[in-house]
């Protein structure tokens, strides 16, 4: 007798793709197809509202969920979601404790797209020390102004937060030959020593580092962490980089401190709220900015997608559906 393939043990399941990056690779949908025949997808090109989120989870027995909301409202009305399975790395945008109260299991992989992010923010600090970005800009606009700014080698890199980004940045900056300033909730001593970085408080951080480079997921503690004092203790040629979370940096007195000169300028991956509508920030000359793709390459892409599958094969493995 022949084992059943993947696709007839999960022929009766509805697994609902709200994500809209998942959606848009037709690799990973059809990856997912072949294990689970009965598989809808956002078709939108664009991040469901609440209510549409409760309509299109409403029958689903799984869910691949992206940066989307998933708040207590959308778990009430999934009356049938027996897992969620993380399409990315954040969880700022899941209601946690409403996925314990009702048994349903989360798939979540760290640090999948690290590498992705990593680099995006290593060309940031390249960059906005060589004055990439600006002269670019200038010469768009018929401007031909060289000023090749600074080199990165040699410079004091603040990492706020040490996690799987900040740590793979590390390795990243290495021959560079960077002075490296950590800070973190967690004691990182030993990756420091063997890094040839310091572990130190926020303060000092901020205060001597040439870049601060933010790696920390957006919490209580975390939110808006990058405010007016903050900003006032950089010193006045630094630069700040924010490929975590939009929420982290209070993007107002951040405006206020690039259009005041109080530092060199910023590179910003993530915002509050996604797309921005807040033209005149996007646009002021010393800010250079990216839509969020900081773990959206092609590789990472797939790592994710293919993460978030194998967290529901493993889960339905485990706990067979009804024939």
């Amino acid at each position: 007798m022949t084992t059943p393939t993947a696709i007839h043990l999960h022929s009766n399941l509805h697994v609902a793709v709200s994500s809209t990056s998942f959606s848009k690779n037709l690799d990973l949908r059809k990856k997912l197809k072949k294990k689970f025949l009965n598989s809808f997808f956002n078709e939108s090109s664009l991040e469901f509202s609440e209510q549409e989120l409760c309509n299109f989870l409403k029958n689903a027995d799984a869910a691949i969920v992206g940066a989307e909301f998933i708040t207590e409202k959308v778990l009430s009305e999934a009356k049938r979601l027996k897992i969620i399975s993380k399409y990315g790395v954040g969880l700022d945008n899941i209601n946690l404790e409403s996925l314990k109260k009702r048994n349903i299991t989360l798939g979540w992989t760290g640090g999948v797209n690290q590498r992705s992010v990593s680099e995006l923010t290593l060309c940031f600090m390249l960059g906005l020390f060589r004055n990439v970005f600006q002269s670019a800009f200038k010469l768009k606009n018929t401007r031909w102004e060289k000023d090749g700014g600074q080199q990165l080698t040699g410079k004091t890199i603040g990492i706020v937060g040490c996690g799987h980004i900040g740590s793979d940045l590390i390795k990243l900056l290495t021959p560079f030959k960077c002075s490296l300033l950590v800070n973190d909730i967690v004691d990182k001593s030993q990756f420091c020593l063997n890094h040839r970085a310091i572990q130190t408080n926020i303060e000092t951080l901020v205060s001597e580092s040439n870049l601060i480079s933010l790696h920390v997921p957006l919490t209580t503690l975390t939110k808006d962490m990058v405010d007016e004092k903050f900003l006032s203790k950089m010193k006045s040629d630094a630069y700040l980089i924010n490929t975590s979370r939009g929420g982290v940096v209070n993007e107002k007195e951040l405006k206020k401190a690039l259009e005041q000169k109080r530092i060199a300028g910023a590179a910003i991956d993530v915002f509050a709220e996604e797309p921005p509508s807040d033209e005149k920030f996007i646009k002021l000359p010393n800010l250079a900015s990216t839509p969020h793709i900081g773990g959206n390459a092609r590789e990472a892409v797939e790592a994710m997608g293919l993460s978030a599958i194998d967290h529901l094969t493993a889960f339905f493995k485990r706990c067979p559906s009804p024939s």
